[in-house]
C-alpha cells in the first residue's frame, strides 16, 4: 500500500515524546517511516529520539537550530520518502489502528478522523465545543459549509497524498496558523476533504499547546486569514456585504472586511435594542430585511452558541443559498 511518511516535528517534548513514539510503533500498518525533525531542543529530547532511531530504523532523527514549526514541517517534507504523509505531534497519541485505518480509506485528499482531547483536569468549556463541532464534520459538504467558521482538522489527525502538499510548496509563515491556510489553499486548489468518524487521535489540551498561546494562533490571526481568503473567493465581485450580527464579533468583522476592500452595506440583528441604530456607521436593521438584500451576499458573525444554526434555517426558509447569498463566519 506505500509507506506513510509521518512528519513530526519536536521541540522541548521529553516529557511526552516516550508515550508518543510507543503509539506510533504500536500501529497496525507497519510500513511507515518518521521524519522526527528535532527543531534545537534543549531537554532530553535529542536523546529519547537518538535513542528511539538506533531501536528502529523506520525513525529518521534529524537536528538542527531552532528556526520554528513552520521551517521544520518543511525540512521534514523535504526528507519525506513515502507517497503519503501523515501529522502527529510529540505530545499526542495516536490510536492502533490510525494509520491503517486511514491508508485503506486511499482518499485523494486531507482526510482527518475523531479526535479526542485529553490533559490536566476538565477540558475547557470551549474547547469541548471544538472537539464535538470537528467530530461532526465527516463530509467534503459539511467540512466546507464551515471551512471559514473554525479549522475543521486537528492538524496532527490528518493523512494525505504527498503530492497535495508538494503541489502546495509545503506550508506557509505568513502571519497565522501555518495548518489552517494549508486547508484553505488545498481547498481552493480543488482539494476534497473527508474525516473517518472513529476516534483515532488523542489530542493534548494543556497551557504549552502552541494554539494556546496566542501569537499567530489567536483570534485576530484567524479572522484577518479568513477575510483574505475571502476577499479572494466567495468575496471577489464588487466586495459588497451584509454582516449578520451587530455585537462584538458583528463588529469585529466590519473592521477586517474594511481593511480587506470590502465594504460593509448594513447590520443584520434581531436584537431590538440595535435594530434601528448604528454598527461603525452603518445602519442596523431586523432579520426580516435578509429577504430583501440583493447588492451582495451576507456573512452570518454571530457569536452566540446555538445562533448559526437557527440563521441558517432562516435563510434557507428565505430561499436563500449557503456559498451562493450568504455564508457563515466567526
Amino acid at each position: 500500500m506505500g509507506v506513510v511518511s509521518i512528519l513530526f516535528p519536536v521541540f522541548n517534548a521529553a516529557d511526552t515524546l516516550p508515550a508518543a513514539l510507543a503509539s506510533v510503533r504500536a500501529q497496525t500498518h507497519a510500513n511507515w517511516e518518521m521524519i522526527a525533525l528535532d527543531d534545537g531542543s534543549t531537554d532530553d529530547t535529542p536523546l529519547l529520539l537518538t535513542e528511539a532511531a538506533d531501536h528502529d530504523p523506520r525513525i529518521v532523527y534529524l537536528r538542527r537550530p531552532h528556526r520554528g514549526l513552520v521551517s521544520a514541517l518543511n525540512e521534514a517534507l523535504r526528507h519525506a520518502n513515502g507517497p503519503w504523509l501523515a501529522r502527529f505531534d510529540a505530545d499526542d497519541l495516536m490510536h492502533p489502528d490510525r494509520l491503517r485505518l486511514q491508508r485503506a480509506a486511499a482518499f485523494d485528499g486531507v482526510l482527518g478522523c475523531g479526535v479526542h482531547s485529553f490533559g490536566a483536569g476538565e477540558p475547557r468549556e470551549g474547547f469541548a465545543r471544538y472537539e464535538s463541532w470537528l467530530n461532526g464534520l465527516l463530509t467534503h459538504e459539511q467540512i466546507v459549509r464551515d471551512l471559514f467558521v473554525e479549522s475543521p482538522f486537528a492538524h496532527p489527525s490528518v493523512m494525505l497524498p504527498a503530492r497535495w502538499l508538494r503541489k502546495m510548496d509545503g506550508y506557509r509563515d505568513v502571519g497565522w496558523a501555518e495548518d489552517y491556510d494549508l486547508w484553505l489553499r488545498l481547498w481552493r486548489a480543488g482539494c476534497r476533504f473527508a474525516k473517518l468518524p472513529q476516534v483515532l487521535h488523542e489530542w493534548r489540551d494543556e497551557p504549552t499547546r502552541l494554539s494556546r498561546r496566542g501569537g499567530i494562533y489567536n483570534s485576530r490571526s484567524f479572522r484577518w486569514c479568513k477575510a483574505a481568503f475571502l476577499r479572494e473567493t466567495f468575496l471577489s465581485g464588487d466586495g459588497v456585504v451584509t454582516l449578520w450580527g451587530a455585537g462584538k464579533v458583528g463588529r469585529v468583522w466590519s473592521r477586517v472586511l474594511t481593511a480587506h476592500g470590502v465594504r460593509v452595506a448594513r447590520h443584520i440583528d434581531s436584537d431590538a435594542a440595535h435594530i434601528g441604530g448604528f454598527c461603525r456607521g452603518r445602519p442596523v436593521v431586523g432579520p426580516e430585511a435578509a429577504a430583501l438584500v440583493d447588492d451582495g451576499p451576507i456573512l452570518v458573525c454571530v457569536g452566540v452558541h446555538g445562533a448559526r444554526e437557527a440563521i441558517r434555517a432562516q435563510l434557507d426558509g428565505l430561499g436563500k443559498r449557503e456559498w451562493r447569498d450568504y455564508l457563515c463566519v466567526a
